[in-house]
């Protein structure tokens, strides 16, 4: 067995590692590369292998960092299955061609404003190629990756159809089984099911992104979430709310959900202004059998995914008009739209109808990289540019850590020892999905509980 780590080591984009086993190359996630765009240009169109001699991708989740390069995988030659999940088929549908027309919109501003020709990296015809080799399967179904090496997906609980996977084969008279964490999520997470352990590894590649820190309750964030939306609805203000369309705004409409119904929230319009989240909301809708039945709101919706989302103070915005139509409105209400770092979307157009008024509320919920206009607000600028024109920061500012959706370092560990449990023969845990002072900090944690660890480098070489 040989790996090789080319994405996601030693950094938190770009998932991509290489197994080479029985004679064939399998691909762990072909994520996108995102951040400045001189850093990852050229990072995005390198390959761990030619594409025409990769056979075959197992795919943990939809996230684009995970899911993203997929289509310039079989614009450069890839035809071998692409397996994941059915919920994650079903997102890649609408996040890759999200995905295409960003980067088409990128090169073209690119192209009018700083005169520089640079080609997308895939557009919507090689996303609907690569959707045409999906091969999607239930989660504990046993299927066969490529001939000799067999996989079986189970719940990562980390978005509507994240998985972890588990390979296994026969090598020198014996079975080995790799395991590959993809993203784990947290216990206890609105609507999907908590996170699954593997089982009777050999090796495990894990994820780390959290692993130097722990995060607030779950139920704390749903506290906060009531307060500050009923003290902004108090001075006729409103709450807006940067969102990733798939995930963190589900689970956002959920907790309003069970909020508005335990009469904890006024009764004031919440708005879901994004094509994206429209989209990604139904894909929720179709797949309501993945939901987690322990839920009180799942189950009193009978799992519906309608009713779970579509109760009487929502209103989705997909089109322009509609939107527009909104910000006219007077009153207090909820406003949630992508993206979800304020760096592009419409929630750009809110910002600049109501950052400046002192009675609304710019409410953050999840992770805001430097440079970017999020993190200008956390951080309180009292200037903030927008479509390139100032505006003044005077609306409340709040920030709940509690809406991740990625494990911290107890639940990691937690996952770990679970794993531990069932895999006499665990040798050794790689370590990828980490920024270094996650992972080092990590690292440390797992040897004083007997772990061999590893975080390798990106373009490591591992050989068993």
């Amino acid at each position: 067995m040989r790996l090789h780590f080319s994405g996601a080591a030693r950094e938190v984009t770009g998932s991509s590692h290489l197994l080479q086993v029985k004679g064939h190359s399998i691909l762990l996630d072909c994520g996108l590369y995102q951040g400045r765009r001189f850093e990852v240009r050229e990072k995005n169109r390198e390959l761990p292998l030619a594409a025409t001699r990769i056979d075959a991708v197992v795919l943990s989740h939809a996230h684009i960092d995970h899911a993203g390069r997929l289509p310039y995988l079989v614009k450069q030659g890839f035809r071998g299955p692409i397996h994941s999940t059915v919920a994650t088929r079903d997102l890649c549908e609408v996040m890759l061609a999200d995905s295409a027309h960003i980067q088409e919109k990128d090169a073209d501003f690119l192209a009018r404003r700083k005169r520089e020709f640079v080609e997308p990296l895939y557009a919507l015809g090689d996303v609907s190629d690569a959707l045409t080799q999906f091969r999607p399967h239930r989660y504990h179904e046993t299927f066969e990756v490529v001939p000799g090496v067999k996989a079986r997906f189970v719940d990562a609980g980390h978005i509507l159809g994240s998985a972890s996977v588990e390979l296994e084969w026969e090598e020198d008279g014996r079975v080995r089984r790799l395991g590959f964490s993809g993203d784990i999520g947290r216990h206890g997470l609105p609507i999907i099911r908590d996170p699954e352990p593997l089982e009777r590894l050999d090796w495990v590649i894990m994820e780390s992104t959290y692993g130097d820190r722990e995060h607030e309750s779950i139920a704390g964030a749903r506290d906060d979430l009531a307060r500050i939306v009923t003290g902004t609805a108090q001075r006729g203000g409103r709450v807006l709310i940067p969102a990733f369309a798939v995930g963190r705004t589900q689970e956002i409409l959920y907790d309003l959900h069970a909020l508005a119904r335990a009469g904890r929230i006024p009764r004031i319009p919440i708005i879901i202004d994004s094509p994206l989240a429209n989209e990604a909301t139904q894909v929720f809708r179709e797949n309501s059998q993945e939901f987690d039945t322990s839920e009180p709101l799942v189950r009193h919706t009978n799992g519906n995914g309608g009713s779970l989302f579509d109760f009487d103070l929502v209103q989705f915005t997909p089109d322009v008009e509609d939107s527009k139509a909104m910000m006219r409105r007077s009153g207090p209400m909820i406003v949630i739209a992508a993206s979800g770092m304020a760096e592009s979307g419409r929630i750009l157009h809110h910002l600049a109808y109501s950052a400046s008024d002192p009675r609304s509320t710019v409410l953050i919920v999840g992770f805001q990289a430097e440079h970017t206009l999020g993190r200008r607000i956390v951080e309180r600028r009292p200037i903030l540019k927008i479509y390139g024109e100032p505006v003044e920061l005077h609306a409340k500012v709040a920030v709940i850590n509690g809406y991740s959706a990625h494990a911290d370092r107890m639940e990691l560990q937690r996952w770990l020892d679970t794993v531990r449990e069932t895999s006499p023969n665990l040798a050794d845990v790689f370590l990828v999905h980490g920024e270094p002072h996650a992972q080092d900090a990590f690292s440390a944690q797992l040897a004083e509980r007997g772990y061999r660890v590893q975080a390798p480098l990106r373009g490591a070489d591992v050989t068993r």
